[in-house]
């Protein structure tokens, strides 16, 4: 099956261990990714945290849930976080998120590795592209808020 890598980066006003506890949440992917509108199953294990994601699509007045099976390992804690989702459709993308110091903010380097059959190509790349740059935008925009606020 067909494979596409891409890689994005920002630069967040917070120090790594704060950003690292809020990615590690996976209730924190309700809004953070805009198609996630809900998080169940939690499984919180020594070596992952496993849970369900339901992303919803919307054309016109349909309505459809997709849920997702999320694992996430922390390979390096407190600085790199790999999710590995899978999905209906045969469609698996693996997010790896690296976290590194940049003076008192912290970069926020994210890879995603998506494997599709051949004639989703369009739609899953393109929704994958798509989310990521939405999701760095948000967590940029929920880092940047004053603690609290």
């Amino acid at each position: 099956m067909p494979t596409e890598e891409f890689t994005r980066s920002v630069v967040v006003a917070r120090p790594v261990e704060e950003v690292f506890a809020h990615l590690a949440r996976p209730e924190s992917y309700i809004g953070l990714s805009p198609l996630i509108v809900a998080v169940r199953e939690v499984d919180v294990s020594a070596d992952a945290v496993r849970y369900v994601a339901v992303e919803r699509f919307r054309l016109r007045a349909l309505r459809w849930d997709n849920p997702i099976r999320v694992t996430m390992t922390f390979p390096e804690p407190g600085r790199r976080i790999v999710s590995e989702v899978w999905s209906p459709g045969r469609v698996r993308l693996e997010s790896t998120v690296v976290l590194t110091d940049d003076s008192a903010k912290t970069r926020v380097s994210e890879t995603v590795r998506v494997t599709f059959p051949g004639i989703l190509r369009a739609l899953v790349v393109g929704q994958a592209t798509k989310v990521q740059g939405s999701r760095l935008a948000e967590l940029a925009r929920r880092m940047d808020r004053a603690p609290g606020s």
